[in-house]
């Protein structure tokens, strides 16, 4: 990596030319010590401001944006009383201005000169942080080399997004403090950003230079609110052109192609703009579930989905049902549409499955799902198999591709079940009702999406005529608001 840009040059960086305005006053240290006077005046001529911490407000391709960003090279981006006034009232200006903050910390932690009293600033700072968040504002953090200590533990680890530079030392504790006090180095690689991704804490690693870009693109989806749109059909209604019912077991043989467009395509053919997310932000990260900021057209939303490419590799487990439910309070808080798409061959049946919990996360899900305080959608846009798929199921409206199926086991497993072999698959699939023409009939779907003849064989047209299903049912969820958990469980009463 080469010279890594100070706090001024990430801010010109990121911010439109000419934009930049400085929040920051004078700081005001009190009574302290000569030497540490004298580490300040030395501080200041080494770095070229006046306090580890600067702050103030710009233009990001055109949209107003607060920002925060430390400069390392004051006293080690170290956080002391001044430090911490400076950073707590920009926040809180940011939160009256209604503006998105982005955070860009680079820190050794607390101050040393000034010891707890600078330390247990950090309650003061999370606290700022969380009620920027509980006013439905996005708090944006790209963590800088290094930062550790206080600074990692408070406003460095609670942004909605959160991305790092390649290579960056992150973590809690610094490697020569570990040292000194365990008499071994720390091993290497742990506290690195690229480890950190890999461990699902991190949603990606960028190079300060594309920054701006992908900031811009979270925020086009999270401040957009298109147009009012009438309410959708109702439920067993369609909107699109009639769909008949096929053959149960040529529409699962269908849905089980390996080439048929899953989540990815989906995203890549009919998405406006995607923001991927990455794991729970607690160490777990699960391939099999893809989280990521979305736009279909105007509508923005965040898209919780099983990635039927990653599970033929690996079922998904109890990991991406808790990253599932990161997902949701994140759409709750930035007043997000929820998008969940079913695609799966099932979770995965393990004894480290068995053990992380599964059946205890599925519950989580569920209940999450039926209670979010955001609007809900769902498509079924494959394969729905037991749990696993229910758990992506309740949602105010539904939604369904032609050849999508949900049912309590795979017909193979009910088959051996009843039967005591796989034999009677199809026999047990359409005695089960598991067709989305069925749950249409029962009130489950509200809409389904024809395949033509298979969404294989067309994957441009089927996934373009999704999103614009999609960007219609969310546009209209946007302007309804979120349902009521007893309307949600009502659909499931026949």
């Amino acid at each position: 990596m080469g010279k890594r840009p100070s706090a001024t040059e990430l801010i010109d960086l990121v911010l439109d030319e000419g934009s930049w305005e400085s929040w920051d006053a004078p700081p005001s240290y009190g009574e302290i010590s000569e030497a540490y006077q004298a580490d300040l005046v030395a501080a200041r001529e080494k770095s070229g401001v006046d306090e580890a911490v600067i702050t103030g407000a710009g233009a990001m391709h055109g949209r107003r944006v607060a920002v925060v960003a430390s400069e390392f090279r004051f006293l080690a981006g170290s956080i002391g009383r001044a430090t911490a006034e400076r950073l707590i009232s920009a926040i809180q200006r940011a939160t009256a201005e209604g503006l998105p903050l982005l955070a860009a910390p680079a820190s050794g932690g607390t101050r040393m000169q000034e010891g707890t009293p600078a330390f247990v600033q950090m309650v003061r700072i999370g606290e700022a942080v969380a009620a920027h968040r509980a006013a439905g504002l996005p708090y944006l953090v790209y963590l800088r080399h290094p930062t550790t200590g206080g600074v990692m533990a408070s406003w460095g680890s609670l942004g909605h997004v959160t991305v790092a530079e390649p290579g960056a030392l992150l973590g809690f504790l610094g490697p020569k403090v570990y040292e000194v006090l365990q008499g071994r180095a720390f091993p290497e690689g742990i506290q690195q950003a690229e480890n950190l991704y890999a461990h699902g804490i991190i949603d990606g690693v960028v190079p300060p230079e594309e920054i701006a870009a992908l900031l811009d693109r979270a925020l086009t989806i999270l401040t957009a609110r298109p147009a009012p749109a009438a309410r959708p059909a109702s439920a067993g209604e369609r909107t699109e052109t009639p769909v008949a019912s096929p053959d149960t077991w040529d529409a699962i043989t269908r849905s089980r192609r390996p080439d048929r467009p899953g989540v990815r395509a989906l995203l890549k053919l009919a998405a406006t703009d995607v923001v991927p997310l990455n794991g729970t932000g607690q160490g777990e990260r699960d391939p099999g579930v893809m989280t990521a900021l979305a736009r279909f057209g105007d509508a923005p939303c965040l898209v919780l989905a099983q990635d039927r490419r990653e599970q033929a590799v690996q079922p998904f487990g109890p990991e991406g049902l808790r990253e599932a439910q990161r997902g949701l309070r994140l759409a709750a808080e930035l007043r997000l549409p929820v998008l969940t798409v079913i695609d799966t061959r099932g979770a995965a049946l393990s004894p480290e499955a068995e053990n992380g919990g599964l059946a205890g996360e599925i519950a989580r899900c569920l209940a999450a799902l039926v209670t979010v305080k955001a609007p809900t959608l769902c498509l079924m846009l494959g394969e729905g198999n037991g749990g696993g798929a229910l758990a992506f199921l309740p949602a105010d409206r539904v939604v369904a591709a032609q050849h999508a199926w949900l049912s309590p086991l795979p017909p193979e497993g009910a088959s051996a079940i009843v039967y005591g072999d796989g034999s009677h698959a199809a026999e047990m699939a359409a005695k089960q009702r598991v067709l989305a023409s069925e749950l249409a009939e029962l009130g489950v779907v509200d809409r389904i999406v024809a395949e033509m003849p298979d969404a294989a064989d067309e994957p441009l047209d089927f996934c373009r005529r999704v999103g614009a299903v999609l960007q219609e049912e969310l546009t209209a969820l946007l302007a309804a608001g979120p349902g009521t958990p007893e309307t949600r469980a009502a659909r499931y009463s026949f």
